[in-house]
């Protein structure tokens, strides 16, 4: 692992900590959840990339075509009391470039019926005159056989 540079700060830590936190705030239902959806554009740098791949082939998006299903999904009453949080990560930071791994957690009651699951994240990061932004985001979900292990 590449240490930190002198240039590395708290205050960088910080405030990558609180991308962090403001992205998997954004995945709850209930109110203010239009809000907190439309926060999260903010996070990402224009052109950012954002991969899901879960056991299938990889679909990319960009922020909003990532946004705009979810924020429908946790609006339109189908998906109730979801929501998403870390459970552990790290963050290597190197001067104006960042990377936070991690692993998450889900819950919710969708048509009726609650489900839990698990996976991992990765987040690339870069630093900006408006500050951090993320640049890059990929997840994958457990499934049979593949253990989060972070």
């Amino acid at each position: 692992m590449i240490a930190d540079t002198p240039e590395t700060t708290d205050p960088d830590r910080a405030a990558i900590a609180e991308i962090v936190r403001a992205f998997f705030a954004a995945f709850v239902s209930g109110p203010d959840g239009t809000a907190r959806l439309d926060a999260l554009r903010c996070l990402f740098l224009p052109g950012a990339v954002i991969v899901k791949t879960c056991g299938g082939e990889p679909t990319v998006y960009d922020a909003d075509g990532f946004i705009a299903p979810r924020q429908a999904l946790l609006a339109g009453g189908a998906l109730t009391d979801f929501r998403e949080w870390e459970l552990s990560g790290r963050t290597e930071v190197f001067g104006d470039i960042a990377q936070h791994f991690c692993s998450y957690a889900k819950s919710g009651v969708q048509d009726g019926t609650p489900f839990t699951g698990r996976g991992m994240k990765t987040m690339q990061l870069v630093r900006t005159s408006a500050g951090w932004r993320i640049s890059a985001a990929a997840w994958d979900d457990e499934r049979e056989g593949l253990v989060v292990t972070a």
